[in-house]
């Protein structure tokens, strides 16, 4: 694939991507993606993290890839590789489902019944003007992409509960519909349903955290990387009594 040509990015935004790494060797770069930053793709004038990834370039050199995303509103660890052999061995290896991401979701009203489980509903891609959804279907419609989770409660009160959740599939959205799906929808998704006063609390954007990523390092062995939750979520969990 060839790289697109060089973009210039402001001192501030050399400054401000350099900052979200959290993990670099000779073939990954991770790094912390705060919530509002698209990865991919945005509109409008603000760069992307793929065009911020530029910041990383050595001269005549091409930048970090992507090797997957995270929603616009959702924070967490999102991994790069610096080498296009190292991309190419984690695109087969994600391909493969060798990579395990873990997030974490506040959820309303109340914890899911069961607590836990295994969430297995197809899904369907609709677009609407610009804007594309993800909806259930039967498994026999023929646009019907298979799609399963699984998800346990951490905590709950009565109108909330702090939810891990593991895709084993990586459907877009699948994580947000799914929940939604069984009457949990993500704080804050208005896309889906999601509340967006919790407990009394404006809830600040999507509720969803990519915790944790497992996965085979180019280099040889499994790499696991962790993200605390950011300011805006840790804060909202301890004001519901989630902690």
């Amino acid at each position: 694939m060839k790289d697109l040509k060089p973009i210039q990015l402001s001192r501030e935004e050399i400054e401000f991507v350099r900052g979200l790494v959290m993990y670099e060797d000779a073939e990954i770069l991770a790094l912390n993606k705060p919530a509002g930053l698209s990865s991919q793709g945005g509109r409008g004038q603000v760069h992307t993290l793929d065009e911020l990834l530029w910041a990383f370039a050595k001269p005549g050199k091409a930048r970090p890839r992507l090797i997957h995303r995270l929603d616009r509103d959702t924070s967490g660890v999102i991994l790069t590789a610096k080498t296009k052999p190292a991309a190419g061995f984690l695109g087969k290896a994600m391909m493969a489902r060798r990579f395990h991401k873990t997030y974490l979701a506040i959820v309303a009203p109340g914890a899911p019944e069961p607590k836990g489980g295994r969430i297995e509903q197809a899904l369907r891609r609709d677009e609407s003007g610009r804007e594309a959804y993800m909806r259930p279907c039967p498994p026999d419609h023929p646009d019907a992409e298979t799609a399963v989770s699984r998800y346990r409660t951490l905590k709950h009160t009565e109108g909330a509960a702090l939810l891990e959740l593991d895709p084993e599939t990586g459907r877009m959205h699948q994580l947000r519909v799914h929940l939604a799906h069984i009457g949990r929808p993500i704080a804050g998704d208005a896309r889906y349903g999601g509340a967006l006063v919790v407990g009394g609390h404006a809830v600040p954007r999507l509720m969803l955290h990519a915790a944790a990523l497992k996965f085979p390092h180019p280099g040889g062995g499994e790499k696991r990387l962790e993200a605390p939750p950011p300011a805006d979520f840790a804060g909202l969990v301890q004001a519901l009594g989630l902690g």
